[in-house]
């Protein structure tokens, strides 16, 4: 009898699999339009939500994010799912992609403590950052940040700065440049930035200069491996986790290489902090070893590692890559480039004379940087339309309701673009994707003016987390920007294609080759009054794609 009940359910089997499955499919069709029409998002597609059009777009993907929220009008916020599947889409799977000032405002600084930098993020950054004050949440980062604030503050940081900056400027920089200008070779601009800032901020955090900018730009180990350990970090976010934990977990692929790397690092790192044991110096390094924790014991080695790492990796790309778009943009518009350099002869004329052979001798002092405020507006615009870091992700802990009305669950994902906020009209005006400086001067244009609405601009981050660097990063920049402007004119090679590469900043593709000249002061020893800057708009059309 059993025997023969068998048989019926195996002859019924294979059609009631079909049927189930059939209803099953068509259950979650019904399911899965429902979830779309209510995200406001790119299209998704089942089982791979918005993946699809993240990959088709990754070659643009910041415009194409831009875009979509510039098709959401003024709320510039929309939802999308990467992961749309029951139970998890309306959490795990959901990201929030926002440029709204006051939703930045919301999750930066009103509901700071709701929207930390999460498991997922601090769990990929961990094994080259650990719980460093970039890559930690709560009381770990407060801590961190509370030390840093104190040191960030003072003059002698900024005077170590401004000396490991014109060193490397004077012995380094301006060698290499005058070198390409006698052989007529071009030089990929955007390496020799990052190496000088590499060699300053190696020489601000542990008081070591690797000088990775060398007249023969050899390679360094230390700067490799670094370079390699944060490469095969970012590749951690192109996958659902558990794909890199497996790869971790067997040694293969980028995993493979971010192990060799950070041996690498960690027998650098170790080196220094022995040296810096030995004989202290006035950098960072040497600084919070002075310090002490919560529970007034010195800082071990291993978080005095994680504190080093942490700074050289916000302050090696970030003014490095602010710098190449400056110039990219600065290239395309020589007026913008002649008023730069009106502006600093005029400071130079007053305190160094009417030779234009003593200009050069040496990169500007602090107080002749102070008086350049066309050349700050200038890089401020830079960064409103290529901020070095061109998005950031948060967590979300608990429900909340942003103030544009979009509910983000807890256990969600928000991304805000900082990239689109300088390219909406709704934030900065139909001009917003035209570089104009003019709209960070005073009306007289004597005096570099911030926004009044501080989350218009967030290429320093906002709230608690607003970059202690940021006055340094300014520092940076304009002593490069003139000491480069002041000697040499640079222009794009011919052909050479800019592009945006996809990473956590803003990188050059394919780098900035330029050709490098001499530059003639003559012009700039007596200017007629009316060229004296800022005189009258600079406008630049901005692109995303390319300079032929």
């Amino acid at each position: 009898m059993a025997t023969a009940m068998d048989a019926v359910v195996m002859q019924l089997h294979p059609g009631a699999i079909a049927v189930t499955v059939v209803a099953l499919a068509s259950a979650y069709m019904v399911w899965f339009w429902a979830l779309s029409r209510r995200l406001s998002g790119p299209p998704m597609w089942p089982l791979v939500g918005s993946l699809p059009s993240v990959v088709v777009n990754r070659k643009r993907v910041h415009d194409w994010i831009a875009d979509n929220l510039r098709a959401t009008g003024e709320a510039a916020t929309y939802q999308t799912c990467i992961l749309p599947l029951p139970f998890l889409a309306r959490r795990q799977g959901l990201v929030t992609v926002t440029c709204n000032p006051r939703n930045l405002e919301h999750i930066l600084r009103a509901r700071f403590d709701n929207y930390p930098k999460g498991p997922m993020w601090q769990a990929a950054f961990h094994d080259l950052l650990g719980q460093g004050i970039f890559n930690s949440d709560g009381e770990t980062w407060l801590l961190q940040r509370k030390t840093a604030a104190l040191e960030f503050t003072t003059r002698t940081l900024r005077q170590a700065m401004a000396r490991w900056a014109n060193r490397s400027i004077k012995d380094r920089l301006w060698r290499i440049l005058a070198d390409h200008c006698d052989a007529a070779a071009s030089v990929d601009l955007q390496d020799l930035l990052l190496r000088l800032t590499f060699d300053n901020i190696c020489g601000l955090t542990f008081g070591k200069d690797p000088e990775t900018l060398s007249p023969g730009l050899t390679e360094n180990p230390f700067a490799n491996a670094f370079d390699e350990a944060t490469l095969a970090t970012m590749q951690r976010f192109l996958f659902p986790s558990f794909l890199w934990r497996i790869k971790k977990a067997l040694g293969i692929g980028s995993e493979h290489s971010l192990r060799k790397s950070l041996a690498v690092v960690d027998q650098f790192m170790t080196e220094t902090i022995a040296a810096r044991k030995a004989t202290p110096s006035d950098d960072l390094l040497s600084r919070f070893m002075k310090k002490r924790d919560s529970n007034g014991k010195a800082f071990p080695e291993h978080v005095l590692q994680w504190i080093a790492l942490n700074f050289l990796l916000a302050g090696r790309d970030t003014s490095s890559v602010a710098l190449s778009w400056f110039f990219w943009t600065v290239m395309q518009r020589p007026d913008v480039e002649r008023k730069v350099l009106l502006e600093i002869a005029s400071v130079l004329r007053e305190t160094r004379g009417e030779d234009t052979g003593r200009w050069a001798e040496e990169p500007l002092d602090f107080d002749e940087l102070d008086r350049l405020v066309y050349l700050k507006a200038a890089l401020s615009e830079t960064l409103r339309l290529y901020p070095s870091v061109p998005q950031d992700s948060k967590y979300v802990v608990a429900d909340d309701v942003l103030p544009d009305g979009t509910v983000v669950p807890a256990g969600s994902a928000i991304t805000y673009s900082i990239y689109s906020v300088g390219r909406m009209e709704s934030i900065w005006g139909k001009d917003c994707v035209e570089f104009r400086p003019e709209r960070w001067l005073s009306a007289d244009g004597s005096r570099f003016e911030p926004v009044k609405d501080a989350y218009r601009f967030v290429a320093f981050n906002g709230g608690p987390r607003t970059c202690l660097g940021k006055d340094l990063a300014y520092l940076q920049m304009k002593s490069i920007a003139s000491a480069v402007l002041l000697r040499h004119s640079v222009e794009l090679v011919p052909g050479h294609q800019v592009e945006q590469k996809m990473s956590l900043t803003l990188f050059m593709k394919n780098g900035l080759r330029v050709n490098v000249k001499p530059r003639d002061l003559a012009g700039y020893v007596a200017p007629p009054p009316e060229e004296a800057p800022p005189l009258g708009p600079v406008v630049i059309p901005t692109t995303t794609a390319a300079a032929a």
